[in-house]
Order: structure tokens, then C-alpha cells, then sequence
């Protein structure tokens, strides 16, 4: 029988209530000191810790938390510092520290942040780290060796995270002026990893996870070959220490030989995205190397099938030789899941709270799977509670809209192409705007002030009327109106004071979605957003948007106002989606709730419709062999909510 290990690549860092956004913002504002944001950060990182424990892990991740963002903190203790904070790291690392996050202005300081890029296909954001022609590596952070004591202190079986020197050096850009490439400088980085890793195997650690998601892409073979090579070639000489190392969020592909050829003690496979590798890693992963196998999707809000993945797990299992190392895991870190469902008892019903699994209920998963693959008769009841619950979402009649299913499976060609051609269509749009050569307009909402904001806190807590919300809204967007047409512009907006998020408004007029209490999950920095949950077929039962935009055309008589939709692929991306279907077909779902709001939009007068598409580039697929499914279908369904 393999040894089995329950243990997860990585916990939220925020808290079951934010604490840790209210520390960091509370430090920025003066209100918390340096020392009070260290105290309240160790306590949060020991309340996570005693969690995982309590419900069955193995072993617990440390070095996965972090300030602000775990790729900033990897170039900050390798001394990736540009030279414009260099003189605040004399000064207060800390403050250094944020000034490359979020940049800093005041009397004496004025520099920009680093440079803010998507964390692969996840909506979390990174720092993009800026190396130099003439980068001089150091270690200037031991916070991963820290975390580790603080861990083994509390009596906790930890392994320490790091984000591997090839993934740090491919996910950062060369200074501009510079004429060598990041990845050109990982012979200098290198013994400055080494010196990190000697300190861990000093503190007692045994394994280090060492992330490599940069494996889930598609890479030079020979360039990526080489660098891996000569990274773990070293780090396999530091005494005492052994290696996970790890990809997620989509297979590892051709990427699979380099993986298991490399000098380490164990692969991760991310099986939720990756599946299609198990056969072949289970063939070519040395029989003397664990196999970690990440069942539990990191990145969703579904409860697992436990079944299913036991049958995953218990083929793994059989599949090694007799007494090789199983671990039990999530696919990829469970920073992209909200933290737990606890707080959702008595806002979501009963049913839908039986369908979900935060990060908390994804740690029970995770340790209810080894469990089973010990012995299930200690597990039977989860179990069985799980089927039961899986049976429930699959059965349920809130699930499936036959007349949904209906329209969508009766389109044809004609649904996705206008009435007429462009140049034909041009002329006539021409005649009925009147518009000027070069039209000036804006993208569409302006701010949310204090008064918006506090209109609106008062309208949800009762204290204002629907009336008298609807008053103040139509006082807002008159205003707007008014002032565009002041500064001259040719199409106008109605600035969507009514609106909370782009995504989030229409979310609330559809059928289909939930929405949690706080159901929150880091996009970068403090910032947390509160994604939508898509559990159902959905649909439109009414107008969502027609209304305001006929009120606010009729404070505009001379010059036309824009229609603002938010597109289904944005929609779509923006939200928890149902895993029981294809995302294509969700997505094609909301483009026909979409294409009636147009269609409503122009029977009301409104002559300019903008429907915005900012995640359709974000929607891509990590591998470029899978490019052209998504481009067909996302243009598709574009197409299908705009040619009414």
C-alpha cells in the first residue's frame, strides 16, 4: 500500500473576514503600525495553520502567505529591486516592499508600482518583476524561513513554498534599455535560491514545494530544457532537502519528460485541468518519486465528486509500485477559492449551500480522499453525505431550463451575422446619428461618488425609499448627461450610477446566478472582489437596462446615448461557473439574455449600443493548440448578443 499524504498547494490569505486587508490598509493610512500588521499577520497565518490541521491534513504549506502578492515577494528577497525603490530599501524595506506594489507619493517620494499582469488564466494579478542588464542578485528575505519556524514552533508538520527561479525569471521583463533578457541572468540567480534552501534545510525543513507553473505552457524546448536542468542540477546538491515540484492550471503536456527527468523527489500533476496527463506521468514519473495528485479544483466552487476522484486517487495508487509515496492534494493553490462557507449559512438556501466548497470545505475534501484511499470505512459517511449532495445539484430541477436548452440548440447561421453588410449598414447609421467625422464619446461609467455610494447603502438598509433612490439616480444621471454635453462630447453616456459592477448588475437581473455574502477572493494587492456564482441555465425574465437608458436619451433630445452592456465572455470570466456543461455553452446562454436586451434597447430608441468585451483576450487557453475552440466560440457568442 502507497504511503498516503493530505496536504493542499496553497490557502487564501485574506481571512474569513478580510483581516488581512483591513491590517495592510489600516498600516498604509498610519492606523496600524509596522509591528501590529506583523502580530496580526502571524496570528492569521497560525489560525490557518491550526484549520488545515484540525480537519485531517498532513502536513500544512508555509511561505504561501503574503502581503501583498507571492510573486512580488519572491523578486523582493532575491534583491529584484529596480534601482527607483533602491534608496527606500535603505530606508524601510517594507515601505520599498509596497512602493513596487502599489507605488508611492509624497513630499519627498514619487515613484510608480511594477508593472500588473493576470496570473496566467485566473483573475488574481501579479507584480512583473524588472530585471536589469546589470542585476545583482541578493538575498534580501528570509520571510519563507521565518514562516517555516513559525509553523514547526506551533508543533505543525511544514513545508515550505517558493516560487521556482525559472518561472520568477520567465514571468518578469528586462528594464527598458536593457538588451539581455531576464532568463540570460538565472546563472547569478541561482546561488542566491541555494542560499534560501541551505537556511530551510538549517531550520529542519525535510520537503519544498517548489512552484513551477511556467511548465503548463508552451516553452522552447531547448531553451527551458537547459534552464531547468542546470536550476535543479544545483539544488539537488544542498544536503537534506527534498523537492516537489509543481505546475497547475493546465496539463504539462510536451512539458511532461522535462518534469519527470529532473533532479527532484516529486511531480505535481493539477488533474482537475490537466487530466489528460495521468496516463503518460504515471508511465514516465520514476517509481522512486512521490506523485502528488491535485484532485480538488483550486479554482471553483463546486463540490467535488469524492467517487469519482477516489477512482482517480485508488488508479494512482495501484499504479505505483508498492510503497511508493502518494499525495493527496488540491489541483493548484486555494488562493483563487473564497475562504469558507460558514458565513453563507442563512443567506443561501439549503440546497445551493450543499452544492458548494470554499477553500475550508476543500481541505475537508482533500483529507476525506486519503482517508478513503486508507480505509473508507472511517469515511463512509462523508461519503455518502457528498454523493448524496452531488446527486442533489445534478438532479435538480433549478439546474435545467428545458426552454433554455431549447433556443439554444434551435439557432442556426443566421444568428450570428447582421441583417446587412457594413457598408450598407454604415451609410444608414450615418444619416440617422448625424454624427461629426471623428465623434468623441467615453467608455462609459463615471465615478461612484460618496453620494452614490451612500444613496445606495441607505436605499439596501431601508432608510430610503425605492422612489426616492430612483429620484437621486435620475437626479445623478441627468447631471452627467448635462455635463457631457457642456464639454462638447457627440455620444453620451448615462455614467451607470445605478450600478455596482459591471458584471455584478447583470448578474442580479438573470436568471442563473446566486450571489454570496462573502464569497470574497484577492485579485491583487487588498483588493478583493466577490465574484457571481452561474449555477443554472440562464436567462433574462425581464429588461435590465432599458428603462434608465430611455430616461436617460430623453435628457439628451440632440445628441444620442449609449445602451451599456457588459458581453457574455466577460460575464462569463467574471464569475463561478457551472462546471456540469461546456463553458461555451453557458456563455452562449447568456448572449441570447444579452441579444434581447439589444433588441429591447433599439425597439426603445436607443440608436448606439456599446457591449463591452474587456476578458475576452484574458479567456484565452494557456496553450496555443487550444486557441482556435475558444476564438470560434467567444466570437460567437460576441456575435450572437449583438445581431438581433
Amino acid at each position: 500500500m502507497s504511503a498516503i499524504k493530505s496536504t493542499i498547494l496553497g490557502f487564501p490569505r485574506m481571512g474569513s473576514d478580510r483581516q488581512l486587508k483591513k491590517l495592510v490598509e489600516g498600516f498604509w493610512s498610519g492606523k496600524v503600525s509596522e509591528a501590529e500588521l506583523a502580530e496580526g499577520s502571524k496570528n492569521l497565518r497560525a489560525e490557518h495553520w491550526a484549520l488545515q490541521i484540525s480537519y485531517g491534513l498532513t502536513e500544512v504549506p508555509v511561505g504561501d502567505f503574503s502581503y501583498y502578492d507571492h510573486v512580488l515577494d519572491a523578486a523582493y528577497a532575491v534583491g529584484i529591486i529596480p534601482e527607483r525603490y533602491q534608496e527606500l530599501n535603505k530606508d524601510s524595506g517594507i515601505q520599498a516592499y509596497f512602493a513596487m506594489g502599489r507605488g508611492l507619493q509624497n513630499k519627498s517620494v514619487d515613484v510608480r508600482s511594477l508593472e500588473m499582469k493576470k496570473w496566467f488564466d485566473t483573475n488574481y494579478h501579479f507584480m512583473v518583476p524588472e530585471v536589469a542588464d546589470n542585476q545583482q542578485f541578493t538575498l534580501n528575505s528570509t520571510k519563507v524561513v521565518k514562516e517555516f519556524k513559525e509553523a514547526t514552533d506551533l508543533g505543525y508538520t511544514a513545508r515550505p513554498v517558493i516560487l521556482g527561479p525559472v518561472t520568477l525569471l520567465a514571468l518578469s521583463k528586462a528594464t527598458k534599455g536593457s538588451t539581455s533578457k531576464p532568463l540570460d541572468h538565472l546563472s547569478a540567480l541561482i546561488p542566491v535560491y541555494i542560499e534560501l534552501l541551505q537556511q530551510l534545510a538549517a531550520a529542519g525543513a525535510e520537503w519544498v514545494q517548489v512552484d513551477e507553473p511556467i511548465l503548463s505552457l508552451d516553452l522552447d524546448a531547448a531553451v527551458y530544457t537547459a534552464a531547468f536542468s542546470q536550476a535543479y542540477t544545483e539544488f539537488a546538491k544542498v544536503d537534506g532537502l527534498k523537492y516537489l515540484l509543481t505546475s497547475y492550471f493546465d496539463r504539462l503536456g510536451d512539458n511532461l519528460m522535462l518534469a519527470a527527468a529532473l533532479p527532484v523527489h516529486g511531480i505535481h500533476l493539477d488533474l482537475v485541468r490537466g487530466a489528460s496527463d495521468l496516463d503518460a506521468a504515471l508511465a514516465a514519473i520514476p517509481a522512486d518519486k512521490v506523485v502528488s495528485v491535485g484532485l480538488i479544483n483550486g479554482r471553483n466552487i463546486w463540490k467535488a465528486n469524492l467517487e469519482q476522484q477516489l477512482a482517480v486517487l485508488n488508479k494512482v495508487i495501484s499504479a505505483r509500485a508498492s510503497g511508493a509515496a502518494v499525495w493527496v492534494n488540491s489541483s493548484c493553490s486555494l488562493l483563487h477559492s473564497p475562504h469558507s462557507l460558514k458565513p453563507e449559512a442563512g443567506h443561501l438556501d439549503e440546497e445551493t449551500l450543499g452544492w458548494l466548497s470554499f477553500a475550508e470545505e476543500k481541505i475537508e475534501e482533500v483529507a476525506t480522499l486519503a482517508a478513503a484511499a486508507a480505509d473508507r470505512s472511517f469515511v463512509e459517511t462523508q461519503l455518502q453525505s457528498n454523493t448524496a449532495k452531488v446527486l442533489s445539484r445534478q438532479q435538480s430541477e433549478r439546474i435545467t431550463r428545458p426552454e433554455v436548452q431549447k433556443r439554444l440548440a434551435a439557432l442556426d447561421e443566421t444568428f450570428y451575422s447582421r441583417q446587412a453588410p457594413f457598408t450598407e449598414r454604415q451609410q444608414v447609421q450615418r444619416v440617422a446619428l448625424n454624427l461629426p467625422l471623428f465623434p468623441t464619446t467615453t467608455i462609459g461609467s463615471f465615478p461612484q461618488t460618496a453620494e452614490v455610494r451612500k444613496a445606495r447603502a441607505q436605499f439596501r438598509k431601508g432608510s430610503l425609499t425605492k422612489a426616492e433612490y430612483e429620484e437621486f439616480l435620475d437626479i445623478e444621471t441627468r447631471k452627467c448627461i448635462e455635463w457631457q454635453d457642456e464639454a462638447g462630447l457627440d455620444v453620451l453616456v448615462h455614467g451607470e450610477f445605478e450600478r455596482t459592477d459591471m458584471v455584478e448588475f447583470f448578474g442580479e437581473n438573470l436568471e442563473g446566478f446566486v450571489f454570496t455574502k462573502k464569497g470574497w477572493v484577492q485579485s491583487y494587492g487588498s483588493r478583493c472582489v466577490k465574484p457571481p456564482v452561474i449555477f443554472g441555465d440562464v436567462s433574462r425574465p425581464k429588461a435590465m437596462t432599458v428603462d434608465v437608458a430611455r430616461f436617460a436619451q430623453s435628457c439628451s433630445p440632440n445628441k444620442p446615448v449609449k445602451g451599456m452592456l457588459t458581453g457574455p465572455v466577460t460575464i462569463l470570466q467574471w464569475s463561478f461557473v457551472r462546471d456540469d456543461q461546456p463553458r461555451s455553452q453557458t456563455a452562449g446562454q447568456i448572449a441570447l439574455a444579452i441579444r434581447d436586451e439589444v433588441v429591447d434597447l433599439e425597439a426603445a430608441g436607443i440608436k448606439v449600443i456599446q457591449v463591452d468585451e474587456p476578458a475576452i483576450r484574458e479567456g484565452l487557453p494557456l496553450r496555443k493548440t487550444d486557441y482556435d475552440a475558444y476564438l470560434k466560440w467567444s466570437v460567437d457568442v460576441f456575435r450572437l448578443a449583438t445581431t438581433g
